[in-house]
């Protein structure tokens, strides 16, 4: 059994960015998880990010180390703005970060988080048990994949959701459809038709909405919907720059304005690779799903009612991302089933502590509470600086009491002197 001050949970870019500004303050803590693990084995290889490459760094106290330093110190090519970031270099990169700011990282996964006396229970997969004083979740997407339930009576061996596949060689030649209109759809559409694949698109929106390619703005364009680490617009601006004035605004409107904006799109650059190359079933719904002799049966509706059938031999959901605090199976359920919540999401302070004191969550759990920024990686930044400043001062005033109360153990344990 072992003691911490801080447990982070998760080597994402949040994670690690976190660390690296706990590290800078002195404060104690362990993290634990494997570096940049949803970047490198639940993304398709080959991909590129949407977000720009300004805002797509992790970051240190100095924000020296910068995706595009990284870059030009291995003689990459980078641009702030127009050209899209490999996937290959941007785990790359999160790996030199981690090197280079996080030597510490504990290439474990935590199994249990539970409720202890003291604070907050760990048990790590090598039977370790660790008692945190506080535990930041900073575990990204990885337990939230949504699949419709329409889907999901699909055998596992014939259905899989998007994050399941980092490769897709062993497809060639097989027919396969993927569901859904956004990245994750049309970069494994993109994918798995190179690698040989008979690929269908199929989605329950009349058009795909792709993102146009970056050009040049006139100053008018960029007075109305000024560029952010986000896409453009002043909602946005809102956003990033004031994500504790968005938690201040009403619960519906947060929640509706989170569901709404920044929705699912491919990037640009992915429409030449698909377009004309692979078959899109658009404005249609799936209403049944079989099995039969192995295959799958899928019955595509469209809204005037037409059926028309699809034939595969696997069905992947890309479906996207659904936070629910019952995705966190490593936590246990007394622990939470006493986290204040809306929509399964975690209620947060200002300094993204939910109702369990210690019990910090950060990254797209906390998009309800803080906004869409953080959502991406780019609002890591305000996740470190915020939650660190916040560690900081509770550990200066817990000094403080500590002194105080040794002060007055010494006061109390001093004997008058005789009288002469």
């Amino acid at each position: 059994m072992t003691c911490c001050n801080v447990a982070i949970i998760g080597a994402g870019p949040y994670g690690l960015s976190i660390a690296a500004h706990l590290r800078a303050r002195g404060i104690e803590f362990r993290i634990f998880g494997r570096p940049m693990d949803t970047w490198l084995t639940r993304m398709p290889k080959g991909m590129h990010l949407k977000s720009e490459g300004f805002a797509s760094s992790l970051y240190d106290p100095d924000s020296e180390f910068t995706l595009g330093a990284y870059c030009q110190h291995e003689g990459l090519p980078y641009a702030d703005l127009g050209l899209p970031t490999p996937l290959e270099t941007f785990t790359s990169y999160g790996l030199a970060f981690q090197r280079r700011f996080v030597p510490q990282l504990e290439n474990k996964i935590v199994v249990s988080l539970s409720r202890s006396a003291g604070g907050l229970e760990l048990r790590l997969v090598d039977g370790e048990v660790c008692y945190a004083r506080r535990v930041i979740v900073a575990v990204g997407l990885t337990h939230f994949a949504y699949t419709p339930p329409r889907l999901s009576t699909l055998p596992p061996e014939l259905l899989t959701h998007s994050s399941a596949h980092h490769a897709v060689d062993h497809f060639q030649g097989r027919a396969v459809a993927v569901i859904g209109a956004g990245a994750s759809a049309l970069d494994l559409a993109a994918i798995l038709h190179q690698a040989g694949a008979d690929v269908h698109v199929v989605a329950r929106s009349s058009a795909i909405p792709f993102h146009d390619p970056p050009r040049k703005r006139s100053l008018g364009e960029r007075i109305l919907r000024p560029n952010t680490g986000l896409a453009h617009g002043w909602d946005l601006v809102f956003c990033t720059k004031a994500p504790l004035a968005f938690r201040l605004l009403p619960e519906r409107f947060r929640l509706e304005f989170v569901r709404r904006v920044l929705g699912p799109a491919p990037g640009w650059f992915i429409k030449q690779q698909v377009v004309g190359k692979v078959p899109f079933h658009l404005g249609v719904n799936v209403t049944a799903a079989k099995v039969r002799n192995s295959r799958v049966h899928l019955e595509l509706t469209n809204q005037a009612g037409e059926r028309q059938p699809l034939v595969a031999d696997h069905v992947i959901a890309a479906t996207g991302y659904r936070v629910d605090l019952r995705g966190l199976t490593f936590m246990s359920f007394e622990l939470q089933s006493a986290i204040d919540a809306v929509e399964q999401t975690p209620i947060l302070s200002s300094n993204f502590e939910s109702s369990v004191p210690g019990l910090y969550f950060v990254g797209t759990a906390a998009a309800n509470s803080f906004g869409p920024l953080l959502r991406f990686a780019f609002g890591a930044r305000f996740a470190a600086t915020r939650l660190t400043k916040h560690l900081a001062r509770a550990d200066s005033r817990a000094a403080v009491a500590v002194k105080q109360h040794e002060t007055r153990i010494e006061e109390a344990t001093v004997q008058p002197q005789d009288a002469v």
